[in-house]
């Protein structure tokens, strides 16, 4: 299982970051022992002062695939689920000015909350998502998919020119703008339209 992860997927994330609109997606993977699942806590890591939160669209992928073209893509997924992309940005920054690549920043163990996922045939329009993030109860990320640079069929094909997709990998398909640090005791609560998906804590 592999879990795959897009970055700069929104514009205004972009520019909150000082990075340049991508021209195609930008991908980067974590390993499995990234993940936490629902109401499991986060457990900040020794290695950083400076983690944020990214909270993301996540996609499950239901057939093998390779080299899919993208009006062939909705097939790979019957779900849509939430989590979030825990970056340590003091580390990103880091490895970014030395060239270096972004694992210790993104890949570290527990850096991948994962969220329940629902039916994508239960939406009206999955192209027009509303989600969002909420901090000790207060909203501090919130996005909808239908400002995603590149749409979720256009991120499986895009991927499969790469890498095949098995049953069960995942894709996080990026963060709205809004990022920011959390710390001890923080409670975050992830939603879909209204639908809490994911909520635990911060230790």
């Amino acid at each position: 299982m592999k879990i795959i992860c897009i970055g700069r997927n929104y514009s205004d994330h972009a520019k909150e970051l000082n990075n340049p609109i991508p021209e195609e997606p930008v991908i980067f993977l974590k390993p499995d022992t990234a993940l936490i699942h629902k109401n499991e806590p986060f457990y900040i890591p020794d290695h950083s002062n400076e983690i944020h939160y990214e909270v993301e669209l996540v996609i499950k992928i239901v057939r093998i695939g390779k080299n899919i073209a993208e009006n062939f893509a909705h097939k790979y997924y019957d779900e849509i689920g939430i989590g979030i992309d825990f970056t340590a940005r003091d580390v990103q920054r880091d490895h970014k000015a030395k060239g270096l690549p972004w694992e210790k920043a993104k890949a570290f163990d527990g850096s991948a909350p994962l969220g329940d996922f629902l039916n994508k045939n239960s939406f009206d329009d999955i192209n027009n998502l509303d989600f969002r993030l909420e901090k000790n109860g207060e909203i501090v990320q919130r996005g909808n998919s239908k400002d995603m640079l590149f749409s979720f069929d256009q991120i499986i094909a895009h991927v499969s020119k790469y890498f095949t997709l098995k049953i069960g990998d995942l894709i996080y398909t990026g963060t709205p703008a809004g990022v920011g640090k959390v710390e001890k005791d923080d409670q975050l609560e992830c939603y879909i339209q209204d639908q809490k998906l994911l909520e635990f804590r911060v230790k």
